[in-house]
């Protein structure tokens, strides 16, 4: 760095403290201890952010992981279990990330109390899951879920609920950082609050923050007090992350020196993965690669599915000894996407964020384990609701398995238009699910209805064009069948 950047770093670190410190006198003392340790983390980010210029990777230093460090899963599926399982069970918590709103699919509050099957929200069937598995093993298996200032009080209201079951709750909230103006690089918050003038002012800094976060409210500690061992982390609303035990074996039978601290869920991409993060070798270590970090120049071959054969689930398995030894230490040096907004008044700004599968570089024995395709079932569109609401699948304890009439293991690929896009919307248009067990490629776009079992097979393509209506008539089978124009049924 030349002496005159040096010195304007130098300036923007020392307003940006300025700032901070401003703004923790306009909040209680109790609260402004919390928001001080969340200050903390962020300035060490935005201090690196600063210094930190052009792509953090060097492209020529990238290599194929050797094979060894990725294992398919059927290989340590075929270990086998011992009698004692339960042991192991009882060394595990599950942590699920619970920061995210259900916006994009134009629902109010926590994502994870979207109702996905059988009037069940992502949230029942994640207790459902752990209190089967603690019931089934007589173990004692806590649910830990990341909040962020976002969820955390629906989601708190909700727990009520859940207060007979056989799973133990925890909670504990993802650091609240403040959004920085992008032509001054000062936080755009006028007071610590969060709503009026405010309400965009702040955000939750990507899951990448669980592990500051997770040591700052002491429930890391207490944790380790009680015996657990490691966490199974993955994203609230991945249907297809459920507790693995072959998986848990793996870990707990390694010996002590050559203990895994972190096991990644790899899977094949297919070509609706190609912007997923993936497993490289880089500088002798396992590194994961996010399409952020990537130069411009190669990112088609970044999306290649040949190059790069596998992407991250984010299911993750980490040592907690470990995530306190490099908490400790410091030594936990996670990429910064910055991730840039437009504000509703046009103002842009950026969110300095980080990932939690970027931390792979820093665990000893770190490795990927190659899943089958199953294990990743997010529910991100109403596209993928359609999926897991029908017969596809069955549901047990929780579990949503694919249905054994069907016979074949890929899922259809289902695009429906903007018309199916927010829940409610979605759910006015089907009198009931169709049946899909025979489906291969739906794509809907327009002004379109079903009726009462309907049956899909095959490729089937419905377009209305913009003013016309087209209402599947209930009972109806359409197999490999492209449906346009117009048709209207109402009740006479």
């Amino acid at each position: 760095m030349t002496e005159f950047e040096e010195k304007l770093r130098q300036q923007h670190e020392d307003s940006m403290h300025r700032e901070l410190e401003a703004l923790l006198t306009t909040t209680n003392k109790a609260e402004a201890e919390i928001s001080r340790k969340d200050f903390d983390g962020f300035k060490k980010l935005f201090h690196r952010f600063l210094q930190v210029k052009g792509p953090s990777v060097d492209w020529a230093k990238i290599s194929r992981p050797p094979e060894e460090l990725i294992q398919p899963y059927d290989r340590i599926k075929a270990r086998g279990l011992p009698d004692n399982i339960a042991v192991s069970l009882n060394k595990l918590a599950v942590v699920k990330l619970n920061g995210g709103l259900g916006t994009s699919m134009g629902c109010k509050g926590p994502k994870s109390l979207i109702s996905v099957r059988n009037e069940n929200t992502f949230l029942d069937l994640t207790v459902k899951q752990i209190e089967h598995l603690n019931k089934t093993f007589n173990a004692d298996v806590p649910l830990v879920l990341m909040n962020s200032f976002n969820t955390d009080e629906d989601t708190k209201k909700i727990l009520q609920k859940y207060k007979h079951h056989q799973v133990k709750i925890h909670t504990f909230n993802q650091s609240r950082y403040p959004r920085i103006n992008k032509e001054s690089l000062l936080p755009i918050a006028k007071s610590m609050g969060t709503s009026g003038e405010n309400a965009e002012a702040w955000y939750p800094p990507g899951h990448g923050d669980i592990y500051a976060s997770f040591q700052n409210s002491g429930l890391l500690d207490k944790l380790i007090a009680e015996g657990k061992e490691y966490i199974f982390v993955s994203n609230i609303d991945n249907l297809g992350a459920t507790v693995d035990l072959f998986i848990l074996n793996h870990l707990m039978s390694q010996p002590a020196d050559k203990r895994c601290e972190f096991i990644m869920e790899v899977t094949d991409k297919t070509r609706a993965d190609v912007k997923g993060g993936t497993l490289i070798q880089y500088e002798d270590r396992l590194r994961l690669l996010e399409i952020a970090q990537v130069p411009k120049a190669h990112v088609d071959e970044f999306k290649s599915v040949t190059k790069f054969k596998i992407f991250n689930t984010n299911n993750l398995w980490i040592s907690l000894p470990a995530i306190k030894r490099l908490q400790e230490k410091n030594s936990m040096d996670l990429e910064i996407i910055v991730n840039p907004k437009t504000l509703d008044g046009g103002l842009n700004v950026i969110q300095l964020e980080t990932a939690v599968g970027a931390a792979i570089k820093s665990f000893n024995n770190a490795m990927g384990v190659n899943v089958p395709r199953s294990r990743f079932l997010p529910v991100k569109t109403s596209s993928d609701l359609l999926l897991v609401m029908s017969n596809l699948y069955t549901l047990d304890a929780g579990s949503l398995t694919m249905s054994k009439k069907r016979e074949f293991p890929t899922t259809p690929h289902v695009k429906l238009g903007s018309s199916f896009t927010k829940v409610q919307e979605f759910l006015a248009r089907f009198e009931n699910i169709p049946d899909m067990l025979e489906l291969d490629h739906l794509t809907v776009s327009g002004d379109v209805t079903f009726g009462k079992n309907v049956s899909l097979k095959g490729t089937v393509i419905i377009i209305a064009n913009h003013g016309d209506r087209i209402d599947i008539p209930a009972g109806a089978m359409l197999e490999n069948k492209i449906v346009s124009g117009n048709l209207r049924i109402l009740d006479h």
